[in-house]
């Protein structure tokens, strides 16, 4: 799962933002970005009001709603995130050279531990391996871990730079 980046942090870390930013930065340089979100607490619905919920509703195993440029479909069925990756990397619009990974902080890519406050830091003892990089305030550069990058949130730009270069050299 060379080109898997994840990004690991408790709820309100900032890790949605990020990610958001920095799919717009990789959009910008034209490159292919897909993402995967993890819901552990099924929150995810379709929006209110629309067919494909109504269809979800009324339980369907499947919905898929087709417009002429993209499509949707959801599914009430368990997946792996292995089998997701595998998904994308099999997208017929054309290989995506990034697949972002949101949660699955137990999982055993490659992850940046993401958070805002020294509560949340935590994360760093709950990954399944060490963290590839930390994106976190300046203030809480105690939790700098020898000899792995710190990133200022804001600072999309570098950290965009170093998910590409670790990416493109397959570490």
């Amino acid at each position: 799962m060379k080109e898997c980046i994840g990004f690991a942090g408790f709820s309100d870390s900032g890790k949605t933002t990020l990610v958001s930013r920095l799919i717009a930065y990789f959009q910008e340089r034209g490159v292919r970005t897909g993402v995967i979100k993890h819901d552990a607490h099924g929150h995810y619905k379709e929006a209110e009001g629309t067919d494909s919920a109504g269809f979800i509703a009324a339980g369907a195993a499947a919905a898929a709603v087709v417009s002429p440029d993209s499509y949707i479909v959801y599914r009430r069925e368990p997946r792996l995130l292995e089998q997701l990756v595998g998904e994308l990397r099999s997208n017929q619009a054309g290989p995506l050279e990034i697949i972002l990974i949101e949660g699955f902080k137990r999982a055993g890519h490659d992850q940046l531990a993401i958070f805002r406050n020294e509560e949340q830091a935590r994360i760093l003892q709950l990954l399944a391996k060490p963290p590839i990089a930390v994106v976190a305030p300046a203030e809480l550069e105690k939790y700098r871990i020898e000899g792995v990058p710190f990133f200022h949130p804001d600072d999309i730009a570098m950290i965009g730079k170093f998910i590409q270069e670790r990416v493109k050299s397959g570490s």
